[in-house]
């Protein structure tokens, strides 16, 4: 690939006087002096690398150097650096990280890109870099001001920034939008700011193309337009982007794929692109791609043909039609002895033939029972070993444990017939969701692993009270206890059964895991409630290890002396920050309140007053509102999606993992597996202190019902207000007449027939693959609600156009908080959302005791419409506005301190 020759770049910037760069892992690619392209290896992002993430997590800082060292090695010219995980301290890890990176010459000698969405770890980083940085990103989205505050920071640390196309009306899509946004934000940082021109980088935002939908048709075309214009207008600017956007719509065909990018690289670069993220293995040379293929890319990227986009895909189908030909089956495995094959079956998930070969293994052993102790267990041992090692992932775990149980469920009649036989395991788990909590999927994900290393398992399911889970305990004369659990509440309930635990005497060890569950928690709440081993754990891969050190009969002491030891320290540290919290008294927290509508914003009246019930809503039409990166996640494959599907360590399981859930999409589609269903509504409401006052009807006469609202105690730095929800909806006598709405949806009806299917046909993976698409529908479902209540029901957006990747970054106005998570963590008002809608008998989603939602697959919230409102959470609280609060909801200070637990600034 060379550049065309009559590319002029009107500006050359040399980083750290690198005059000429080229592409990393790409000799044929041939970078002029004029192009000066500037490759971002993008592998040192947390979000992006799961190597890079297991890494920081593992306090490997040496291991993660090198992660640097090799992308460097490897040629980009440019190093991106992102500590955004909930499970990491971002600012210490940040700078931590930096530090080292300094003290390697190697790897110093490139500038660093400063990737956060969290400016505090931006400002954190700027802080310890030497010489020049980047910082990605800011934009125009929250208004000029704070646009001008972060730009004057970035340039008094003397880093360069890139700029999003983005601005307080949403991301530029169109080359006009694009052309507005880029010359506001030039002119302001330029000539306001007095930032310099050679320091600012736009990222005029890559867009998928060859959708099918007309209004993505000019997205490539837009993109390289708006780039020569800035390049021709906007002196000293660069432009930049991530490449892969441009072809998600072919996802799974990489032949087409690489094609898009190398074609599309091409022609940015002649309009003046010189930056981006790129990933060298997603490229052809250009002069190699096939000249059919080339004349159809081309054709969708130029916008050339008003057919474009069907020859394309219907010349993508022959590409992967031809690929799927060349990858036939490869069964010369079952050439092999007969354990080689059961090892292989484990090991590769292939169940289509494990009973005819339990059945050929069984026939040459004395008794049933050897073959689960022999070949079965080795290749489990395998899997186990794989896994442990990084080189099996979840997915593919779950699979080997379906084909691990098909095979035991094939010899078990053949072991009762003998009578006696029994299997031998390490040790028998037992393990429950406790009491008012339905969310499962992690647990059994844990039991599974546990499983396939020979761990029996007893799992006692959902919503099981202390009593019970002790009562089996006792009888099944279980070696471990794990408790799950999702909700807030969860952890109080997990609080009670180590009480009981201590107080029935038991000594075993006892297992915290859950999404609200923490190691803080766990080693604050409950380690100091039993005496036995107490453990948090994090995620699946690790319950193997911690299970084994308990139960090892010369480990396991020295195991729970190690446990005891670490959460004692932990207790002390929580104990010397909850002493430091710096909060402000509630009084000051309301004297700094933001008055959102003191410059008489004006609400917009809904169509709908009222609740609207919205039943079978089609799921074909919320597939498409799907945000898949939190379904990697559930299968502990860290990344974002789609750049996950690229991922040199998890990138071809993911792919994998997503082929089996569309197809198993298709049939819950096809055969109406699932029912989605929703009820919304709006009412007259206006704000009253910390309160929200519903009322039945536009005289605002008789109060309907009144959701109660916390505000942020922490002491905020200079000019930013202390938040409460409240403060999105107009105050009581004001001129301003408001509204707020409310909503449930669910995607988990008719799910139990099926899973119990899956259970008899001993399927966890499909169990746990339709568990997960039932989340990622119903969550769907609430995105898709939202839009058609900002469009249609309420219509204060009614003209809004974003795509589902502008969804999932919340760039329309307005929002939709959920009670019991960050901006109103009480799940008890759940209780005036479900009175409000009748969501049980309209919808069939019903409240647990302790209010979480059932079917678990199901979603519910408030809508509020100013134009200002965003998410934040509310952190820590003090005993002042506890007991305000309390008095508001007329409830003991005790009943509220318990629900709110995970937010107290003080111990009750």
């Amino acid at each position: 690939m060379s550049l065309h020759p009559d590319y002029k770049g009107t500006y050359q910037y040399k980083w750290q006087n690198i005059p000429y760069l080229t592409l990393s892992g790409m000799e044929a690619v041939t970078i002029t002096p004029q192009s000066n392209f500037v490759n971002v290896g993008e592998r040192t992002n947390v979000t992006g690398s799961r190597k890079f993430l297991r890494l920081i997590q593992e306090n490997n800082y040496e291991a993660a150097l090198e992660v640097a060292r090799e992308q460097v090695e490897g040629g980009a010219q440019v190093i991106d650096i992102n500590m955004d995980e909930g499970m990491i301290d971002g600012v210490k890890a940040m700078v931590r990280f930096l530090n080292l990176v300094a003290a390697e010459p190697d790897i110093a000698r490139v500038p660093v890109m400063l990737d956060s969405s969290r400016w505090e770890i931006i400002e954190a980083g700027l802080q310890c870099l030497q010489g020049k940085g980047i910082v990605n990103s800011i934009s125009l989205k929250e208004g000029e001001d704070k646009f001008k505050q972060q730009a004057r920071i970035i340039r008094r640390y003397g880093a360069a920034v890139i700029v999003m196309a983005f601005d307080e009306k949403g991301q530029a899509d169109s080359y006009e939008r694009r052309v507005e946004i880029c010359e506001r934000s030039y002119r302001i940082l330029v000539d306001e700011v007095g930032f310099p021109p050679q320091d600012v980088i736009f990222d005029p935002n890559i867009f998928p193309v060859a959708t099918g939908m007309e209004e993505h048709r000019r997205n490539a075309l837009d993109f390289f337009q708006a780039t020569r214009w800035i390049r021709e207008n906007l002196p000293g600017a660069h432009v930049s982007g991530g490449v892969s956007n441009v072809s998600f719509s072919f996802r799974g065909n990489d032949t087409v794929r690489e094609a898009m990018h190398s074609a599309f690289l091409y022609h940015a670069i002649r309009e003046g692109m010189d930056m981006g993220i790129v990933n060298p293995s997603m490229l052809m040379v250009y002069d190699d791609i096939p000249r059919d293929l080339l004349e159809k890319v081309e054709d969708v990227l130029l916008d050339r043909r008003e057919d474009a986009t069907e020859r394309l895909l219907e010349f993508a189908e022959t590409v992967k039609n031809d690929g799927a030909r060349k990858q036939e089956k490869d069964l010369s495995w079952r050439e092999k002895p007969v354990a080689d094959r059961l090892a292989h079956a484990l090991v590769h998930g292939v169940a289509e033939f494990v009973e005819e070969d339990v059945e050929e293994a069984r026939k040459s052993t004395k008794r049933p029972l050897d073959v689960i102790e022999g070949p079965l267990m080795d290749g489990m041992n395998v899997v186990g070993d794989l896994f442990g090692a990084g080189k099996m992932f979840l997915p593919q775990v779950v699979k080997s444990a379906r084909v691990m149980k098909k095979a035991v469920a094939y010899l078990l009649p053949f072991i009762e017939a003998e009578k006696g036989g029994q299997r031998k395991s390490h040790g028998r788990v037992l393990m429950a969701t406790v009491k008012g909590d339905v969310h499962d999927i992690g647990k059994n994900i844990v039991g599974v692993v546990l499983g396939c290393n020979n761990y029996e398992v007893i799992d006692m399911g959902v919503m099981v009270p202390a009593e019970k889970i002790l009562e089996t305990a006792r009888r099944e004369n279980v070696d471990v206890i794990g408790l799950s659990g999702l909700i807030t509440p969860s952890l109080d309930e997990m609080v009670h059964v180590a009480k009981e635990m201590e107080r029935e005497g038991f000594n075993i060890p006892l297992l915290i895991g859950g999404a609200t569950t923490s190691r803080v928690h766990t080693a604050v709440k409950i380690d100091e409630n039993y005496s036995g081993p107490v453990v948090h754990v994090l995620d699946a891969s690790r319950s193997v290890t911690v299970v084994e050190n308990l139960t090892n009969p010369q480990q396991k002491e020295n195991a729970a002396a190690r446990f005891r030891e670490e959460y004692n320290e932990l207790r002390e540290q929580y104990k010397k920050r909850e002493t430091a919290k710096d909060i402000i008294t509630l009084d000051q927290a309301r004297q700094n309140r933001e008055d959102l509508f003191a410059e008489g914003h004006q609400p917009v009246k809904p169509a709908l007053l009222g609740t609207e019930v919205l039943e079978d809503i089609p799921l074909d039409v919320l597939r498409k509102y799907i945000d898949w990166t939190p379904f990697f996640a559930t299968w502990e494959l860290s990344g974002k999606y789609p750049a996950i599907l690229k991922d040199p360590v998890v990138g071809n399981e993911a792919r994998k993992l997503l082929d089996d859930a569309n197809g198993m999409l298709d049939m819950i589609i096809a055969e109406k597996w699932l029912t989605a269903k929703a009820v919304v509504g709006i009412w007259p409401a206006a704000a009253k202190g910390d309160d929200v006052v519903l009322y039945t009807d536009e005289t605002r006469k008789e109060k309907l019902a009144t959701l109660y609202f916390l505000r942020q105690q922490t002491k905020k730095a200079t000019g930013q207000p202390s938040k409460s929800l409240a403060d999105l909806v107009a105050p009581e006598g004001n001129n301003q007449t408001d509204y707020v709405g409310a909503f449930a949806v669910t995607a988990g009806l008719n799910i139990e027939p099926h899973l119990k299917a899956f259970e008899k046909e001993h399927d966890d993976y499909r169990s746990i693959l339709l568990k997960a698409l039932a989340d990622r529908l119903a969550e769907a479902c609430a995105e898709y609600m939202h839009e058609q209540v900002r469009k249609k029901y309420w219509g204060y957006a009614n003209g809004e156009q974003l795509s589902n990747e502008e969804l999932i970054k919340e760039a329309y106005k307005g929002i939709r908080p959920a009670a019991g998570y960050p901006a109103c963590p009480d799940h008890t008002e759940k209780a005036t959302i479900f009175n409000l809608l009748d969501a049980e008998n309209r919808i069939g989603v019903k409240l647990t005791d302790s209010f979480a939602m059932y079917p678990a697959a199901s979603v519910s919230g408030c809508y509020f419409s100013h134009p200002e409102s965003r998410y934040f959470g509310l952190g820590k609280i003090g005993k002042d506005q506890v007991e305000d609060y309390a008095a508001r909801k007329g409830w003991p200070v005790a009943d509220v301190e318990r629900w709110l637990s995970p937010n107290l600034n003080y111990t009750p």
